[in-house]
């Protein structure tokens, strides 16, 4: 369970229980039926808020998911010639854990949030005009960048990490309450595994490969 999904479990199961009571000494099917939706309504916060161990692959030259959910975007940056970075897009439902997890180990090099709207995450356009936090990670062979972005639902992104800090391969960094999307922006020299449509799980799932350079 996350830390900060306690106070949205608590308040509508400390209501639920209350108007519960309140049934036993005033029976009313009001009463009754508040109780019952404040209870299913703390029971879905429990599960969205659920943290599940993960156990990342031990493999070297791998690039993981940051998230759980569906692949949205599989697209170069550039359409000319040369190398381009490519960008992944996922797409988190609000039935999807919203964990993000470190894609690489390294460490966190600049953390920037940019406030914005909260268009549907599903759309390409939300990496441009919605609210969010952009994380760049350099790990000893690449740099990657992760950025939490807010959806429709989204209003509010939790970032722990700040620049100085280091993370291993699928840690925790942080959350985005209710559906969202997380953008990875994956430098040329990663060859993409993953393609539009297939769902991943943060911290396990296998995004891209690379080479690893023995540094002189």
């Amino acid at each position: 369970m996350v830390k900060d999904g306690y106070p949205w479990i608590l308040v509508p199961l400390a209501a639920g229980l209350a108007a519960g009571v309140l049934y036993l000494f005033w029976p009313g099917l009001p009463l009754l039926l508040l109780s019952v939706l404040l209870l299913l309504l703390a029971a879905f916060m429990a599960y969205f808020f659920r943290d599940p161990k993960r156990t990342v692959p031990g493999e070297t030259g791998l690039v993981v998911s940051p998230a759980d959910g569906r692949v949205t975007r599989v697209e170069k940056i550039s359409a000319g010639e040369g190398a381009s970075p490519t960008v992944v897009s996922i797409f988190l439902s609000p039935f999807d854990v919203h964990v993000n997890r470190a894609p690489i180990a390294g460490t966190v090099v600049d953390v920037t949030y940019t406030k914005g709207r909260f268009t549907a995450a599903t759309s390409d356009n939300a990496s441009l005009v919605n609210e969010q936090n952009a994380l760049t990670i350099r790990g000893e062979q690449l740099t990657v960048v992760c950025k939490q972005i807010a959806g429709v639902l989204a209003r509010r992104i939790v970032c722990w990490k700040k620049p100085g800090d280091s993370l291993g391969l699928g840690e925790r960094f942080g959350l985005i309450k209710f559906g969202s999307r997380t953008d990875l922006v994956l430098p040329p020299e990663v060859d993409v595994v993953v393609s539009v449509g297939e769902r991943v799980s943060g911290g396990v799932s296998v995004i891209g490969r690379y080479r690893i350079v023995e540094r002189s």
